[in-house]
């Protein structure tokens, strides 16, 4: 799909494929990624979660948050080389990140550094979720064999969201046990969240539909902001003259500086134009979560009929010779010749999707938080 053809599928004014394909389960019912975007349960969780847990009030007054976060994992890092032993980037990556997460949403940590045990299994679970929800699904192209289960999907699929489920519901239930004991808030997310009532019907959230919002919360930003860092390392290693660039770079702006403050980072064109270029090598998810047509329309040409999935290969637009200049290189240089976001306005680059299905997390990506 080219970028062009991206922009009128996903876009005002058309908003032409908006719906999403469910996934094996009925997770669909609850979850901000799989309701109906006109659904008033996919506008009150899409509210909270932009409102709250990613406005930029929010993610600033997260600061202290993830520079204790980025310290421990330098002094983690500090400490495996002094003894000479190898970093395993991906699972540093994945426990720093799902730390601040959990810190964010329930003021603990899940996992720690030094503990290879908890994080990993942790880890295995997120991943065996992504794996079994990206899985192609002959039921989806072929209805009526939905109910047999050809591939097992659904019991796999189910399998994974049971164990997920017990570790978030655990939090949950410590949450309202604390509050049934008179303990005082901790006016974190997952507060909120229990506080949380419709103004139309004064309704909250229910318990379901905390576990499905968790899941895509956890699911969407730790493995897959692990795996975004564990490519950027991979390919610097494999181009030393950009390792150095960097190198070059961080001295340049650092200087003798101990830490890398926040506001240093806008400073540092190089380092995010490395950013931008991992994205367009190795999108988090190549193939944007699948989207379904509300009615027939036409888009440049092609009759999409009312029903149909409508998928966006982000990786495919990444590697198409048309829009770069030999793409299967790793050249952040190319970002620096080119005013170009990942924020879902250029449709070359869309790690994140676009338009009202754009991930509520992206301004997590803002260069300050990476």
């Amino acid at each position: 799909m080219p970028p062009a053809t991206c922009s009128s599928a996903m876009t005002p004014p058309s908003r032409r494929a908006p719906s999403r394909t469910p996934p094996a389960r009925a997770h669909d019912e609850h979850s901000v990624g799989w309701l109906p975007p006109g659904s008033p349960r996919w506008r009150a969780l899409r509210k909270v979660c932009s409102a709250e847990l990613f406005a930029p009030r929010r993610v600033d007054a997260h600061r202290s948050l993830r520079c204790d976060k980025v310290r421990r994992l330098a002094s983690h890092v500090a400490r495996l080389a002094r003894k000479g032993v190898a970093v395993d980037v991906g699972r540093a990556a994945f426990t720093t990140v799902l730390n601040l997460l959990s810190c964010a949403i329930f003021s603990t940590d899940l996992a720690d550094l030094d503990d290879r045990g908890a994080s990993g299994a942790l880890k295995g679970v997120i991943e065996e979720f992504t794996a079994a929800v990206g899985v192609p699904n002959v039921s989806d192209f072929f209805p009526l064999l939905a109910p047999l289960d050809p591939q097992r999907l659904r019991t796999r699929v189910g399998r994974v969201f049971d164990r997920l489920h017990a570790i978030l519901d655990e939090q949950i239930e410590r949450r309202m046990q604390e509050r049934a004991a008179g303990e005082p808030p901790k006016n974190d997310f997952l507060d909120l969240l229990l506080d949380y009532r419709g103004a139309e019907d004064g309704q909250g959230f229910g318990r379901q539909t905390l576990l499905s919002l968790l899941t895509d919360l956890f699911s969407a930003g730790s493995d897959t902001s692990a795996a975004t860092v564990e490519w950027a390392m991979a390919e610097l290693l494999q181009n030393p003259s950009s390792m150095v660039k960097a190198q070059h770079e961080l001295a340049q702006v650092i200087g003798s500086k101990q830490e890398i403050e926040e506001n240093d980072i806008g400073q540092l064109k190089y380092l995010q134009a490395i950013v931008k270029e991992t994205f367009r090598l190795h999108p988090p998810v190549p193939l944007l979560l699948p989207h379904q047509a509300e009615t027939a329309t036409e888009i440049r040409g092609y009759t999409v009929p009312r029903g149909a999935r409508v998928l966006v290969n982000v990786w495919a637009i990444g590697q198409d010779p048309e829009l770069w200049s030999e793409p299967e290189k790793f050249m952040p240089e190319r970002f620096l010749e080119k005013e170009m976001d990942f924020r879902g306005k250029d449709f070359e680059l869309l790690p994140f999707g676009s338009g009202r299905r754009i991930c509520p997390g992206m301004p997590l990506a803002d260069p300050k938080p990476i």
